[in-house]
């Protein structure tokens, strides 16, 4: 069975929290209040490098969308790009289970 990665994140943005940004997934991250963090193919490469970096450092997954941030923001309902979004909780989403 295969995961629908876009189907799922656009499921964790509608019933669980999120947060966009670079600023917010690496503060979350820190915290450890962060499930996952999904990181779009044009997101530039220092900044891929640094969540990277994050994700060895505290242990949360990160996911490489394969698509632009214009379309990850559309994957979420939202009029505007997104590079990186933190996801605290899925909520009925199973895009932790595209990790495994």
């Amino acid at each position: 069975m295969s995961i629908d990665v876009s189907r799922e994140i656009r499921r964790a943005v509608d019933t669980g929290k999120v947060a966009f940004g670079e600023k917010e997934a690496t503060k979350t991250m820190e915290q450890g209040k962060t499930a996952l963090v999904v990181v779009s193919s044009n997101c530039k490469k220092e900044t891929q490098e640094r969540i990277e970096q994050a994700s060895s450092i505290t242990k949360i997954p990160v996911i490489h969308f394969p698509g632009t941030g214009l379309e990850l923001g559309a994957v979420c309902g939202k009029p505007f790009t997104i590079g990186i979004m933190a996801i605290h909780t899925t909520g009925k989403s199973n895009i932790l289970k595209a990790v495994k």
